[in-house]
């Protein structure tokens, strides 16, 4: 999981930015360049498949902003999330943040982009899976694959595909 926070300079705009799934691909690229020169400050981060198997995908995802967040080179004063309460911290969780606000947009492109990324040197690794491809969403090719050369150790044990392909082979094992 790749999470993302921006600090947007209000005077110092980018056009363009929405919802990354949105965005054409290139688009995506291109904001990507554009959020990392203009804003005054911006972190990413992952959250490995270990951490979310074990504390799952929810907390995951909230500590994984929360860690964005403590990351940022300014300190943010009050922090805009994309539907996640983040606890003690000064914020507004906002449904559909990616598609209302600028910086909750600015970081879901800064995630999407980099997670791509990962995904695509990822697939030199492991060419037969197709991650270049789906990047890792729960397409048929992806399950395909996943039921043809079996589990990673980059695959969450806990997410259901997986989980029940680990069963599956441990049944043969027996």
């Amino acid at each position: 999981m790749v999470c993302a926070a921006v600090i947007l300079d209000p005077h110092n705009k980018i056009e363009g930015l929405n919802d990354s799934k949105k965005l054409s691909e290139k688009k995506r690229e291109f904001l990507f360049d554009e959020i990392k020169k203009k804003a005054i400050a911006f972190s990413i981060v992952y959250i490995d498949e270990e951490t979310i198997d074990d504390i799952n995908i929810y907390q995951a995802s909230k500590k994984g902003m929360l860690d964005a967040i403590e990351q940022l080179s300014v300190k943010a004063d009050y922090v805009l999330s994309d539907a996640m309460p983040l606890g003690d911290i000064k914020h507004e969780s906002i449904i559909k943040g990616d598609s209302k606000s600028a910086s909750i947009a600015a970081a879901s492109i800064l995630a999407k982009v980099d997670r791509d990324r990962f995904m695509v040197e990822l697939s030199k690794k492991h060419p037969e899976y197709g991650f270049e491809k789906h990047k890792g969403y729960p397409t048929k090719q992806h399950i395909e694959a996943l039921n043809t050369y079996g589990v990673l150790d980059v695959h969450r044990k806990t997410y259901k595909p997986v989980y029940d392909k680990l069963h599956e082979q441990m049944k043969l094992e027996i």
